[in-house]
């Protein structure tokens, strides 16, 4: 029979990632006892998600994390807009944020940077505790709180806690077993990670670039690396006529790579990696169900384009957290949580939803009238400042962020 203990923390934490180990580092920080449940043996490994935009890094200063990650991380203050053919089409200055925000900049960062540096600081709360190893498969709530039931190598084990998160990624057990609808769709298309050793500054690109193209886009991001050339990523979509031994083949890449520096076909360049997956547009009809609560991409996900997707979980993390601790400490009652589900499940429709959509359709544009006309848009909303500061106001997350705010 396994094993169940009684009271085990205040709050139960389904998933080691970044939004999970936040919102256990928020608590913590607010008296919460937190058991934090990994079904992985380690920290998880991703290459995916990288861009921190500047509310996300007011945030994470808070918890005392932002100047770690800006000593190994790669400040952006500019970023282009550029078109295969065409060349550069606008150049985005962060600059203009200045008087919005301590950190106008966005920061490059591998998401599995950051987990290290917030398990480093959770280890100093003795009421928090953090078990790899751990699968989340079912769980039971009632008036008082909820038990879940989790599978690990030494056997099935009970836990006990007052409310559970799932912050456990996009195929959430904790969603499935809340039996909360994921409402939205898949593309047809997938996309490939490529990364290079290959210095794309050479071609006067910035550590960040949307390359639009009929036939394949590109969005380029230059990542810490061992060199000061750093480490450049490639994402770009890969058709469903195209098999994935194919995409994740070498001269899938090199051909790729070729198609944006304009070399010769026998020019070599350097993959350190390739990886290829499924991109969703999806967001969770209920942020809360009873004593569960969902956040990251447990609760919305969204193609990479904007890079929104961990920085609006790293948004969940705080909001859910906050409300939480004001509930758990006796501040506010629970009903608090039902305005987290309005504030982030708005927010989640009506921005990272609308613009990485809008991204996306925008660098695979195929009418070249239509793709004429938003060049040219681009290229007069950037040499004005105050409409260029509007643009990146919500390219930035920073009106996400008061929007959300104003939602009671």
């Amino acid at each position: 029979m396994p094993q169940v203990a009684h009271g085990d923390a205040q709050v139960i934490i389904s998933g080691a990632g970044p939004v999970g180990l936040l919102a256990a580092l928020i608590l913590a920080q607010n008296q919460i006892s937190c058991l934090v449940l990994e079904a992985h043996a380690t920290l998880t490994h991703d290459l995916r998600a990288g861009t921190f935009h500047p509310p996300t890094l007011e945030m994470l200063d808070r918890v005392g994390v932002t100047q770690a990650m800006i000593d190994i991380g790669i400040k952006v203050p500019k970023w282009q807009s550029c078109d295969l053919e065409f060349g550069l089409v606008a150049e985005w200055d962060l600059g203009l944020l200045a008087q919005d925000t301590t950190y106008p900049f966005r920061l490059h960062l591998e998401q599995h940077r950051l987990t290290p540096l917030l398990l480093e600081r959770l280890s100093a709360y003795q009421h928090v505790k953090v078990l790899f190893d751990h699968a989340l498969t079912s769980f039971d709530q009632d008036a008082d709180g909820v038990t879940v039931h989790t599978q690990s190598a030494s056997g099935p084990q009970r836990f006990r806690g007052q409310w559970l998160i799932g912050a456990d990624g996009g195929r959430s057990q904790v969603r499935k077993s809340a039996e909360i609808e994921f409402s939205g769709y898949t593309w047809p298309e997938r996309y490939s990670v490529i990364s290079t050793t290959y210095d794309f500054a050479e071609l006067n690109y910035r550590e960040n670039a949307y390359i639009s193209d009929p036939e394949q886009w590109v969005a380029v991001f230059k990542m810490p690396d061992v060199t000061p050339s750093g480490l450049w990523r490639m994402t770009l979509p890969v058709s469903h006529e195209v098999s994935d031994d194919t995409a994740l083949a070498g001269p899938y890449a090199q051909h790729a790579i070729h198609r944006v520096t304009g070399a010769d076909a026998d020019v070599g360049y350097p993959i350190v990696h390739q990886s290829i997956y499924n991109v969703h547009q999806r967001v969770a009809v209920q942020l809360r169900k009873g004593r569960v609560l969902l956040a990251g991409d447990a609760a919305h996900v969204n193609n990479p384009l904007g890079g929104f997707g961990l920085n609006s979980g790293i948004h969940d993390a705080f909001n859910l957290a906050e409300k939480l601790s004001e509930v758990l400490n006796g501040q506010a009652d629970e009903t608090l949580m039902d305005r987290y589900h309005r504030q982030r499940h708005t927010v989640n429709v009506e921005y990272v939803q609308e613009l990485s959509v809008k991204n996306k359709k925008n660098l695979e544009e195929k009418d070249p009238v239509l793709r004429a006309c938003r060049r040219q848009e681009l290229q007069e909303i950037c040499a004005d400042p105050e409409r260029s500061r509007a643009y990146l106001l919500n390219s930035s997350m920073i009106n996400s962020i008061k929007r959300a705010q104003a939602i009671p």
